[in-house]
């Protein structure tokens, strides 16, 4: 038999892992688009950025490990680019891989800025060699313009200002990250950007790029106002790698062209299952919600179950885990737990404490999300997983502020 993982990021690594946790002795073949081993990516916009970051991104396990100690063949550097479910071979680069059964963990591409292709200094931050060349150029001091106040690019905006450089966040929204988290905690998120000396553009779109050279100078906004800018970051969200899956018959998201899957990350077609930043899952837990969630814990998660499953269908069971996610933005820590999709948003702890804001969905808590609390996020989640009652919740956020 063998298992073959279309994906060599965290997902993949998981999916490996666990088989041979399982007792899973046959042949396991790992693909992934990247020359790297399978490397951790939260840190990319974190501490890799500082100046004093690591020189180099270190995998998680070394090829012996991965090689030796777990059996896997590794198909490293092209990406999986086509799948015949009939006759369950995945191509890659002209060869074609036979598999038994198939984890999709191929994870998500970053979106590039419309119009910036072939403009050096204007960048997505989603590989080792991304994150390189943005710590490279800011090393260098550039004044950097980061487009999109979600969470990778507030980071970076972090980065660039613990160095005392100039930098602006240039958002459509009129309230940051308020599709994410909501407009209460999204109002906070802001309050830390202004208080960093970072600036803020919001309800303000980019109406296109200044150059010099072929290199950027600056960013021309709708308002008119041109930033400066040496550095540009995108961060204007990311694409499920599906585009090899067209046409295979895998279910895919009408929307994003996420893979389709049950609760188990099956996916319907008889032995492939996906997993991670690629995956729409419903989740048990909140109503049946489908969630396709691009955070670590998740494709930890995920990325076994889903081996799990693969190679012993039978004894699959629905996955019912609580989301988890965190962001460290100028030495604040940012956590959430559980979904954003409520019928109410109360801020239960304010700014000046710390800040806790809950979730409603009729009588319970369904989320959570706290700054510089990061002893109670844990307790929450446990709230969220028990479907605790709303009150409660309310509660106990009362008693931590009042013991603070």
């Amino acid at each position: 038999m063998t298992l073959v993982i279309a994906g060599a990021s965290l997902a993949g690594l998981r999916a490996v892992e666990s088989a041979r946790a399982t007792g899973y002795t046959g042949r396991i073949v790992l693909i992934g688009a990247e020359e790297h081993l399978p490397y951790d990516r939260p840190p990319l916009s974190k501490a890799f950025l500082a100046t004093d970051g690591p020189g180099s991104v270190a995998p998680f396990r070394t090829e012996a490990e991965l090689r030796d100690d777990l059996g896997a063949e590794l198909m490293l550097g092209a990406p999986a680019d086509g799948l015949d479910t009939a006759a369950r071979e995945v191509s890659v680069a002209g060869t074609g891989v036979r598999y038994d059964a198939l984890v999709i963990a191929t994870g998500a591409t970053a979106r590039p800025f419309p119009g910036a292709e072939g403009i050096a200094g204007v960048h997505t931050l989603r590989t080792a060699e991304d994150a390189s060349t943005i710590r490279a150029a800011l090393d260098r001091g550039a004044r950097t313009a980061v487009i999109g106040a979600g969470f990778i690019g507030s980071e970076v905006a972090s980065a660039a200002r613990k160095r005392g450089l100039p930098v602006t966040i240039v958002e459509a929204l009129d309230v940051p990250l308020s599709r994410s988290v909501g407009p209460e905690a999204g109002a906070v998120c802001a309050d830390l950007h202004r208080a960093a000396g970072t600036g803020l553009r919001l309800s303000t779109v980019v109406s296109g790029l200044e150059t010099a050279g072929g290199a950027v100078t600056g960013v021309r906004l709708s308002t008119g106002e041109v930033l400066p800018a040496d550095l540009v970051v995108a961060g204007i969200g990311v694409t499920p790698a599906t585009g090899w899956l067209e046409g295979s018959g895998v279910p895919l998201h009408e929307r994003d062209r996420g893979v389709l899957c049950d609760e188990t990350l099956a996916t319907g077609v008889p032995g492939v299952y996906a997993a991670g930043d690629v995956a729409h899952v419903p989740n048990p837990l909140f109503d049946g919600e489908l969630m396709r969630l691009e955070h670590w814990t998740n494709a930890a998660e995920q990325g076994a179950a889903a081996a799990r499953h693969a190679l012993d269908p039978a004894a699959a069971r629905p996955l019912a885990a609580v989301p988890y996610f965190w962001s460290d933005t100028y030495d604040h820590r940012i956590q959430f737990v559980g979904t954003p999709h409520a019928d109410e948003v109360l801020a239960a702890v304010p700014a000046d404490a710390g800040f806790t804001a809950l979730y409603r969905r009729g009588d319970r808590v369904v989320g959570a999300l706290t700054v510089d609390r990061p002893r109670e996020i844990m307790k929450y989640r446990r709230r969220i997983a028990a479907g605790a009652p709303w009150a409660e919740a309310v509660a106990f956020a009362g008693t931590t502020w009042a013991a603070a």
